[in-house]
C-alpha cells in the first residue's frame, strides 16, 4: 500500500463523514460538489471536506482507492456510499437519511 492509500484509509475510517471534493465545503469549486455540500448541510451532518484540487496524489489516490472515477466521493463510517448522483437520489429518496440515522451520524444541533 502507497502512502496515499494509507492516508485515504485513515481519513475515511476516523471520520464520521468525509467529502472528497473538489473545493472546499465552504468554496466548492465545481456545481457537483456544490451539490454534495447542500445535501449534507440540509441533513444537519458535519463532514470532513478534502480538497482533491490541493493535491494530484490526493485526487488520484481517491479515484484509485475506490475504483470510481468521479469526485465527489462520500463515505459514512468508512463505507463509500457513492458520488453527487447517488448522494441526490439517496437523498430523495430518504436512503441517505436513513442511512445515516441508522449509522449513528450525530445531527449538528443549532
Amino acid at each position: 500500500m502507497t502512502d496515499i492509500h494509507n492516508w485515504i484509509d485513515n481519513e475515511v475510517k476516523t471520520n464520521d463523514v468525509v467529502l472528497f471534493m473538489k473545493g472546499t465545503p465552504e468554496a466548492p469549486m465545481c456545481g457537483f460538489s456544490s451539490r454534495a455540500t447542500q445535501i449534507l448541510n440540509n441533513l444537519g451532518v458535519p463532514f470532513k471536506g478534502v480538497d482533491v484540487l490541493a493535491s494530484n496524489e490526493v485526487r488520484q489516490g481517491i479515484k484509485d482507492y475506490t475504483n470510481w472515477p468521479t469526485i465527489p466521493q462520500l463515505y459514512v463510517k468508512g463505507e463509500f456510499v457513492g458520488g453527487s448522483d447517488i448522494m441526490m437520489e439517496m437523498f430523495q429518496s430518504g436512503e441517505l437519511k436513513q442511512m445515516l440515522d441508522e449509522k449513528g451520524v450525530a445531527k449538528v444541533t443549532a
